[in-house]
This record gives C-alpha cells, structure tokens and sequence, in this order.
C-alpha cells in the first residue's frame, strides 16, 4: 500500500507562484532513517549540501548527522556557519585562492589528482603548521559504472572524476589518510555492493594505508525498498576488514519525497494539441527534466491521454525546448490554476536559474505536524 502524500491536503493557495514548499516533518523523518544508520553501522553521514542546501534547516540537521560535504568554497562556508559538524571539500580542480580559503576550515580535503595534490604542498604544510588536525584524501576512480545515465555516471569512459589506478602515484601518498570514491545516483544497496566489490579488487592494497574511506553520495538510503540492513553489514565489515572510518554524503536522501513546487497556469492554447503555459520552466527551475532527463510527477495528474484532458505543460522564457512533460487531468486547465509538482525538494532549489530574467521560486517551509507555514525567502529583481 502506497504511503498516503501529506502535500495532497496542502492548500496551494497558501503560498506565493512559483514557490517551492518543503515539508520540515518530511525532512526530520528522513534524518532519523539516516541517523539510525550512522549509530547501528559506525559510519559518519554527512549532508551533500550539492543536492539540498536549505540552510534554515541546518540547525534540524546537525542534530542528526555529523556534518556536511562541498564541492567548494562557498558550500564549505555553509557548511561551517550553518550547519556545524564535520566540514569536508571536494573539487574536480581547486582554484589556488580558493582551496587557501578552504585550508582554512574545513576538517577533510580531498583532491581530484595527484597533480593538485602534488602542487599545493607549500600551502598545505602551510595550513598544517596552523590547523595540524586537517585530513587529506584522494579521489579514486575505480572505472565501474553503475549509472544509467552518461551525464551523471562518474566512471563514464574519459570522466574527469577521481583517480583510475593507472594514474596513482603511490609514491606521493604521504599524509594522504584517505580515499573517496562516488559512483552512484540514486540507487539501491546492490550497485553499492558491486562498486565496493570493485574498489577492494583495483585499490586493496592501498585501503590497508588509510584511516578513513568515503562511500560518496548517490545512496537512496531512506528510500522505502532500499536494503539498509545490508548496508549496515557491508560498512561494518569493511571499516574492521581495513580499520577505517567509513564515511556516507547521501544528498537526496535526505529531501527524497519532501517537498513540491507550486506553479501556476498563465495561458492555455492550442497547436496540433493542447498547450499550458506556467509561471515555472523546466530550464529555469528543474532543469534536470531536461538533463536527465525524466518526468516530474504532478499531484493528481496523470500520464498523457490517460485522463479526459492531456496538456502539453511548458515554462514562460523563449527557449522553444522549455517544455516540462505532457500530462492528463480529469477537468480542463483554466488561467490562474494551481499545478503541485511533486518530490522537488533535492536537485531543484539548489540548480535554479534566472535565464531570460524569469524570476526565481519562492521558498517556504511547512510542517505537516502543526500545519505551520513560513515563507522564508522570496525573490526579485536584485537576484536576478
């Protein structure tokens, strides 16, 4: 039986279009999942901020996990001023400035080559003599696919991500105490599995070096069928097999099936089949619907010509692809309707854009448990 969607009863009146809602009794759920993980394996958890960066929420988090993961300087400061914990940096290649900001707070480091390892020696011995407790680490790359899709698989053929073994230099892993390694996008235990599989046969001999190694994100933990007790067996085993800190950055675990995005109908017309026109765009607000690309649920829609009325749904700027999905509805779409796109919490607010000076969504916070509301920002035209 289906769990009953809490955001079925919301009034989308309530709040400003487009406007992104996300449900703090839905977030604090998903926590607890990812808590009970962390005590029962061992392993630290930590927030990739990439997926969901809702910082209101940052107090809520750090309650839960040990802190939170970037892929920059400016995630690493929110990290650090607003969520507490554990502040851990990755980037595909630090900017000599900006990796001197990041040696300044972050706790782990983890560089893409040897080269930039390699290079940035005098500023790291640097920040060593100041903060003697900063931690380094490598991404390895270990050239297994298990993605589906090219754009989001980090061990596609040429990826740019990590550090295939014929590229390690072992010569130069002095004060390297760990290893990072993320192949997967939302995917169950079993890919996990297989890629740990994958990295003990390329990299075992290395494992046995270091006092900490990072699974990365991509983990559908709190997903209703993923096996988390198995994941749960896996990192117990592996951190006493190598006696290692095992580290998780699970992202949309964390706002999977908490949030939506409220749009409205502008105009409705009509070329070759219907046309609805909304205040949101997919390459403006979910651009992954056309990256991924894939098809955004709508609350109480249904697929094309599966409902009396199918829509052909597109965004307002003057882009001809930005064109959401086609849907069916049960009555005909009229001006000024409310539409619920559903499960928008991670990987939307955090890849907005203001392309053809379309404005950006709304923000708000609701509980379900008190049915409390707040809309915490809106936007204009200094965004913009």
């Amino acid at each position: 039986m289906n769990k009953k969607n809490p955001f079925e009863t919301f009034d989308l009146s309530r709040v400003p279009s487009p406007c992104f809602v996300v449900n703090k009794a839905g977030i604090e759920a998903n926590l607890r999942i990812l808590q009970d993980v962390q005590t029962r394996s061992g392993a630290k958890i930590l927030a990739a901020l990439k997926a969901f960066s809702m910082w209101r929420l940052g107090d809520l988090t750090r309650q839960y996990l040990s802190g939170t993961c970037a892929s920059g300087i400016h995630e690493l400061r929110l990290g650090k001023e607003e969520y507490g914990g554990e502040c851990h940096v990755f980037s595909a290649a630090f900017k000599e400035s900006e990796l001197n900001d990041c040696l300044a707070i972050a706790d782990h480091v983890v560089f893409n080559s040897c080269g930039q390892w390699q290079r940035f020696q005098p500023q790291i011995q640097a920040a060593l003599a100041k903060r003697p407790n900063i931690a380094f680490g490598l991404r390895i790359n270990p050239e297994h696919s298990e993605g589906a899709t090219p754009i989001y698989d980090p061990c596609a053929p040429g990826s740019r991500l990590g550090i295939p073994l014929s590229e390690l230099d072992k010569t130069s892993l002095e004060g390297i105490s760990g290893l990072h390694f993320h192949t997967l996008c939302e995917q169950g235990f079993e890919p996990l599995a297989r890629t740990v599989k994958a990295v003990e046969e390329k990299f075992g001999d290395v494992l046995s070096q270091m006092q900490w190694i990072n699974f990365g994100g991509g983990h559908h933990i709190t997903a209703d069928d993923y096996d988390r007790e198995g994941l749960i067996a896996l990192i117990q085993r592996f951190s006493k097999q190598y006696d290692v800190q095992v580290y998780l950055e699970p992202g949309e675990a964390i706002a999977i099936h908490t949030g939506i995005l409220v749009a409205e109908v502008l105009d409705v017309t009509f070329n070759q089949m219907p046309l609805a026109i909304l205040d949101t765009s997919a390459t403006c607000h979910m651009p992954d619907t056309l990256e991924m690309p894939y098809r955004p649920d709508i609350l109480g829609a249904g697929d094309a010509n599966e409902k009396a009325h199918t829509y052909r749904l597109g965004g307002m700027t003057c882009l001809a692809g930005d064109v959401i999905n086609d849907y069916s509805f049960d009555e005909a779409l009229t001006v000024g309707q409310r539409l619920a796109f559903d499960d928008m919490s991670h990987y939307t607010m955090v890849k907005t854009t203001t392309f053809n000076g379309i404005g950006l969504p709304s923000i708000a916070l609701w509980d379900e448990r008190d049915d409390s509301l707040e809309v915490v920002k809106s936007f204009g035209y200094d965004d913009f």
